[in-house]
């Protein structure tokens, strides 16, 4: 009988062990990472912001968390931080394109124009079908009172098959 209940007592225990482990909140850096992707998927920014924050403290080189977590800062218009992190990623790969691309937007709605048209320029060196760098410098050369510069670009993501820079162009009435 004695037998009986320490062996009981084994199993009860190991179970809970077991279920604790099912249940404890994700500790790896990767781990961390994979649960801000799905609280960024369900558009909890904030809750997003905390575990890619938590990613970085166990992993400062992990480039994707520091995208992801500029992605939920411009999604907060937090532009500042936005480009902070965009910033980190290229301190650390200066050849990192998406990271360009990003900060130009931050820059762009932070009503950073100018600063946006030089990540845009970068982006474009880096890939020049970019389509979307074309359509955001276009807008970011409007904001900065460049209109023909603007047509320009649109126009070149036309070229490129982009049916938005389409409805840009006649809404923009450019030549």
């Amino acid at each position: 009988m004695m037998r009986s209940i320490l062996l009981m007592g084994t199993l009860l225990a190991s179970a809970s062990a077991m279920y604790a482990q099912d249940a404890a909140p994700a500790t790896t850096a990767e781990s961390l990472f994979h649960e801000g992707e799905k609280a960024y998927n369900r558009g909890a920014y904030p809750a997003a912001i905390d575990l890619f924050t938590r990613t970085l403290a166990q992993d400062p080189d992990h480039l994707n968390a520091y995208l992801q977590r500029g992605f939920c800062h411009s999604l907060q218009r937090e532009y500042e931080a936005a480009v902070s992190d965009f910033s980190e990623v290229i301190r650390r790969k200066h050849d990192h394109l998406w990271a360009y691309t990003s900060r130009g937007s931050a820059y762009a709605k932070w009503g950073k124009p100018e600063l946006a048209i030089q990540d845009f320029d970068t982006a474009l060196n880096l890939d020049p079908r970019n389509q979307e760098a074309y359509n955001n410098r276009g807008w970011s050369k409007k904001a900065t009172g460049d209109l023909a510069g603007a047509c320009r670009d649109w126009a070149a993501s036309r070229k490129m098959g982009n049916a938005e820079a389409k409805i840009i162009l006649q809404n923009n009435r450019c030549k």
